[in-house]
């Protein structure tokens, strides 16, 4: 008897929907109030489980040293990069009455170019308090040349450097001398206006580099580690006393001093300024809309952002803020503060921490400035002045620039693709070897890929949706719970009157093949039992096609297996906003509670599975499973979670996670071929490709003595058939 394969069903659902019509807008509300609700429901899971742990001093020093290490992974720094030298040059000075300004570069990686201003005063008598300035998102650029955002900001330095302290202002990577990039997964290009007159202006574009996700890479990270070496830096001069570091910055300069201040315990006061607040305005809010990805780490260990804050305890902390900023609203600013309260109580330092609200916009307002000047006055010279003197810029941005001429070796514009150590997993030379790589990778893929799947999933909620038999066809549907709310619908189809399975072939598909599933099953005569398919489509119920008709019993005859399908998270019945602004940053949602949507997908494909089991009759039905473009991978990453899977179908696999849909982490610890040995393992595979770049699958067949069957490469023939 014929078994059933995913591609057999498919490929009659791609000649039926030549024949079928199609029009009109989905109706998404159902997949958009899923979603709000889940954002709604896992930011308040973390935020409730955010320090909750913490009791006494003593359960804080006990936690305090793994929560470093946590965050320094989440930034891509554990292990610490070496510190290789800093070859720091400086390339010309400048001056006014009473301050001095180096201007200079160094390197925190080779061909990692940081380029940065020094303040110092003209009258320096013995070392002296030092302040890191970190800057925020302040673009200078003149006919087509970037002077860096240190020159933006350049009015902090000199007041510092006047009034008594040394100040280095760095440049950002994406807005310094050498323009990188912050924005991977989204950004915004500018372009002129159309000369035609059409009023055209700003043009969208997503530039779409998820692997940054799959790599564990942020270009937080980068910023951090920059702060480091600026620090490292510093040391070497002979103006600067060592113990008394500050930072300070705002918006994106308040979000980097956050990081340094957390990891770097040479900070001895720090006034990060706009640059945090809480998961529920990022999440919920749709804050992470106004930001771009330097603004994050990897959120792997799944943190409200009150835990880097907490970090900081018990050195003297100045959180600042406006009332009125959009991207880091107050409300959330007060939630972070009351919890980090309780960690500087603990240490009996409650006056160490303060919150300081202005008056105003998300703007480098006065009133923010001196209460920075006063915090640092108060805890790095023991001194309370009056501060009289307003912070001003005395130079053109042509005056503090660094380079002449931009280094030839530089690797700022390309650092994203290797700042994240990429996983090299060599092939086992024997089964032992083997064994110890795999537990690896599946240790990886729960902890470090997949955290963010529920630890207790809920009961699926299996309820039937219809079941009809019609042309030689039973066709049945069931709805269950994936992960609450989302609620899933498992269709089955097989031949009529058939009560002995000897298969259920599960199809993992995308929307195009829901959309094709649906239109093909409303050309067999099923349309009635679509309705809430077509009303998602915005669809009339086709007419039944009398040849499709005609050709099901022939099909169906020799099959005595079932076709099972679902539809993942945000696909079909649960589709939200398709547009693709909207699609980015529910996809960037996803990322800050320490998960992806493609992972979340993976958690939906075991539900299935264990959905298939818990239908009458099927508890023990061996059980197959498929997928094609994008949806190969999300079942690929399924296979190893599902008990009993009897064989693995999958077309057009990408070979690597750099072009796959992304899953947190993974490229830290593996990379597609080995997730198809992984799978291999338990099952047979087959892949439509050919086996170039599977390598490490094969030798690991080699090495296990795998039979021909167990890793299938190519194209089957009656594919290759017009």
């Amino acid at each position: 008897m014929k078994r059933f394969r995913p591609a057999d069903w498919m490929a009659i659902c791609w000649l039926a929907c030549a024949l079928l019509a199609s029009a009109a807008e989905p109706d998404l509300r159902r997949g958009d109030k899923m979603l709000e609700e889940y954002f709604r429901r896992e930011t308040r899971r973390l935020a409730d489980a955010c320090l909750a742990e913490i009791k006494t001093l003593d359960d804080w020093n006990r936690r305090r040293g793994e929560y470093r290490r946590q965050l320094l992974e989440m930034l891509g720094l554990d292990p610490l990069p070496e510190r290789t030298e800093l070859k720091p040059v400086i390339t010309g000075r400048v001056e006014r009455d009473d301050f001095i300004v180096e201007k200079l570069h160094f390197q925190s990686r080779p061909g990692l170019y940081v380029t940065g201003n020094l303040y110092l005063p003209k009258k320096i008598e013995g070392r002296l308090p030092t302040i890191l300035y970190v800057c925020g998102h302040g673009r200078v650029v003149k006919d087509g040349v970037s002077y860096g955002n240190k020159t933006h900001y350049q009015h902090h330095g000199a007041w510092f450097a006047r009034n008594g302290y040394v100040c280095l202002i760095i440049d950002t990577l994406q807005l310094g001398e050498i323009e990188a990039i912050h924005h991977g997964t989204y950004g915004v290009r500018r372009t002129a206006k159309d000369k035609s007159g059409s009023g055209k202006g700003t043009e969208t574009v997503f530039d779409q580099m998820w692997w940054w996700n799959s790599r564990g890479y942020t270009p937080a990270g980068v910023e951090a580690w920059n702060c480091v070496r600026a620090l490292d830096y510093l040391e070497t001069r002979p103006e600067v006393d060592v113990s008394r570091f500050g930072v300070t910055g705002r918006s994106g300069g308040g979000a980097y001093s956050w990081w340094i201040a957390a990891i770097d315990e040479r900070i001895k006061a720090a006034v990060p300024v706009a640059g945090i607040t809480d998961l529920e305005n990022h999440v919920v809010d749709g804050c992470v809309e106004g930001h771009c990805d330097c603004m994050y780490m990897v959120n792997t260990y799944r943190w409200d952002y009150a835990q880097v804050a907490a970090l900081v305890a018990p050195r003297p902390l100045l959180i600042a803020n406006t009332d009125k900023d959009n991207i880091f609203p107050l409300d959330g600013v007060v939630r972070l503060h009351r919890k980090v309260r309780d960690i500087y109580r603990l240490h009996g330092k409650p006056e160490h921490l303060g919150l300081q609200i202005s008056e105003g916009p998300h703007k480098d307002i006065q009133e923010l400035q001196i209460a920075a000047f006063h915090w640092f006055n108060r805890f790095l010279k023991k001194e309370d002045p009056q501060i009289e003197m307003a912070a001003k810029k005395f130079f053109e941005p042509e005056e503090l620039k660094v380079f002449s001429e931009l280094p030839a070796d530089q690797r700022n514009t390309t650092i994203h693709e290797t700042f994240v150590p990429r996983a090299i997993v060599p092939p086992p030379g024997d089964a032992s070897q083997w064994a110890s790589q795999r537990e690896a990778m599946m240790t990886a893929l729960k902890e470090k890929v997949f955290r963010g799947w529920p630890s207790e999933p809920g009961p699926l909620d299996l309820k039937p949706a219809f079941s009809v038999a019609r042309n030689g066809v039973q066709f049945s549907a069931y709805d269950f719970t994936s992960q609450d709310p989302f609620r899933l619908r498992l269709y089955i189809k097989h031949r009529a009157g058939l009560t002995d399975l000897d298969s259920v072939n599960l199809a993992v598909v995308d929307e195009k093949g829901w959309r094709d599933y649906v239109e093909v099953a409303c050309g067999e005569g099923f349309a009635g039992e679509l309705r809430e398919e077509l009303a998602q489509l915005g669809k009339e119920a086709p007419k039944p096609d009398p040849k499709l008709q005609k050709l099901l019993p022939l099909f169906w005859e020799p099959v005595a297996g079932a076709m099972a399908l679902v539809a993942p998270r945000g696909i079909g019945l649960t589709a939200w906003n398709p547009a693709e602004r909207k699609q980015t940053q529910i996809r960037r949602r996803f990322m800050l509670l320490g998960q992806t949507l493609d992972g979340m997908r993976v958690f939906d494909v075991c539900r299935a599975a264990e959905t298939c089991r818990a239908i009458p009759g099927l508890k023990t039905t061996p059980l197959r499973l498929g997928g094609r473009r994008e949806m190969s991978s999300v079942a690929l990453g399924a296979a190893p979670f599902i008990p009993n899977v009897q064989k693995l179908d999958l077309e057009q696999l990408p070979r690597s996670y750099h072009e796959a849909p992304d899953l947190l982490n993974v490229l830290r610890y593996l990379d597609i071929p080995q997730a198809v040995a992984l799978a291999a393992e338990r099952a047979p595979v087959r892949i439509d490709s050919e086996p170039a770049g599977f390598e490490y699958s094969l030798a690991v067949g080699k090495t296990l003595g795998w039979d021909a069957q167990r890793l299938v490469f190519g194209v089957p023939e009656r594919k290759k058939r017009p």
